[in-house]
């Protein structure tokens, strides 16, 4: 597996996106990679790992969103140099799924189901919602509450009524 090796600035988009710094990738450096998804995994100075995508900027190039959350553990500001390597992303979702939700799903075939049906961003929306706490109580709590949700709506995902299962869980 190829690993992409480059040294990028970081840049502030001028817009009012909510993602608005990213780190421009070409679209040649970018075309290494990429095969028949933009999912990768990205480091940044050897320091930190997180799983992304490249997204098209629109003018034949890419990039990829870098949140407040990484900026602030590493310290980075508009401008700062940074060497990123970047490695196509092989897993199942696009990003990992906590071991405790896989279990769940492994439990509830009829929840699995409609998670699996899913588009892939939802299903990467829910793993990030699923393993952000760190406990592996809560992780298995948020894990239930979703597939109780999505059974109760044929999987029908809609987030404003996930974040009213969330306050109203079982859990509580």
């Amino acid at each position: 597996m190829e690993t992409l090796r480059l040294d990028c600035r970081l840049e502030k988009e001028k817009s009012s996106l909510m993602w608005n710094y990213r780190f421009s990738i070409s679209k040649e450096d970018a075309d290494k990679i990429i095969s028949n998804d933009r999912r990768i995994i990205c480091t940044i100075n050897d320091e930190l790992k997180f799983n992304s995508g490249f997204i098209p900027d629109g003018k034949g190039h890419f990039y990829i969103n870098i949140n407040k959350e990484i900026r602030n553990k590493l310290e980075l500001k508009e401008g700062d140099l940074v060497h990123l390597e970047i490695r196509k992303d092989q897993s199942k979702y696009g990003m990992p799924i906590p071991p405790s939700f896989e279990e769940l799903l492994n439990q509830d075939p009829e929840g699995e189901a409609f998670f699996n049906a899913l588009s892939p961003g939802k299903i990467r929306s829910l793993l990030y919602v699923i393993g952000k706490p760190k406990s592996e109580q809560k992780q298995i709590e948020k894990g239930l509450v979703v597939l109780d949700y999505l059974k109760e709506v044929n999987g029908k995902l809609d987030f404003r009524e996930l974040i009213m299962a969330f306050k109203n869980n079982r859990f509580r």
